[in-house]
């Protein structure tokens, strides 16, 4: 907001001598006659500047224009003020609305992630919802990296169950094969051969009381004759 101090380029403060020399070397400045090719413009800088010279340099004038021009500073940065707080209410309210948005995006793409969904489809899914490229990318992303980062611990947690249950199927193998071994080494033995052709062998031809038991029989047979 320009003022008649402005156009004399001197303070609110100048004295009148002050506002004498500013006018003077401002109006040799801006004479038409010294602005040969912007005479139009010169000649308008020139009116203002000796308008302004006029109020000035007239103490009663100065004082009615220092108070007017007080009002009227006090009624523009009054004004400046409300725009200056409408506009951070506007701004405000855009913010508040962008992050809304953001969260609802972010919601739903943490829903499709937990259904099982990669990367790319989160990305087309944020993309048909009319979310800007780049901020549909950055969600798509964060998202999926922290999908990832959840199935971590449950991945680690599963490995050492599988890992016992291989060692307990392995040990019990193992131990099969073992035994399995022995009962090999043991049939393989010279006692355990001889055990079985002994326990193979006829009773009659080998034991005694089966070569006895026939000449009984050969006895009782002859008495009957």
């Amino acid at each position: 907001m320009a003022t008649l101090y402005d156009t004399l380029g001197v303070p609110t403060h100048a004295t009148d001598e002050e506002i004498k020399r500013a006018y003077r070397k401002a109006a040799m400045k801006w004479h038409p006659d010294r602005n040969s090719g912007a005479e139009d413009v010169a000649r308008a800088t020139f009116q203002e500047i000796k308008d302004a010279y006029a109020i000035l340099s007239d103490a009663a004038q100065r004082k009615v224009y220092d108070a007017v021009y007080a009002e009227q500073m006090r009624g523009w940065e009054a004004q400046h003020a409300r725009q200056r707080k409408a506009q951070a209410e506007r701004e405000a309210a855009s913010r508040a609305a962008d992050e809304a948005a953001y969260a609802e995006m972010v919601s739903l793409a943490m829903r499709f992630a937990d259904e099982g969904h990669n990367r790319d489809v989160l990305f087309g899914v944020l993309l048909g919802r009319r979310c800007e490229a780049r901020r549909a990318a950055q969600i798509a992303d964060s998202v999926s990296a922290l999908q990832a980062a959840r199935r971590e611990p449950a991945k680690a947690e599963a490995e050492p169950v599988a890992a016992d249950a291989s060692g307990s199927a392995d040990s019990s193998v193992a131990t099969e094969a073992t035994a399995a071994k022995d009962d090999a080494a043991a049939q393989a033995s010279p006692g355990h051969r001889a055990h079985q052709d002994k326990r193979e062998e006829p009773v009659g031809d080998t034991h005694p009381a089966g070569a006895l038991s026939g000449l009984w029989f050969q006895f009782l047979n002859g008495l009957r004759l």
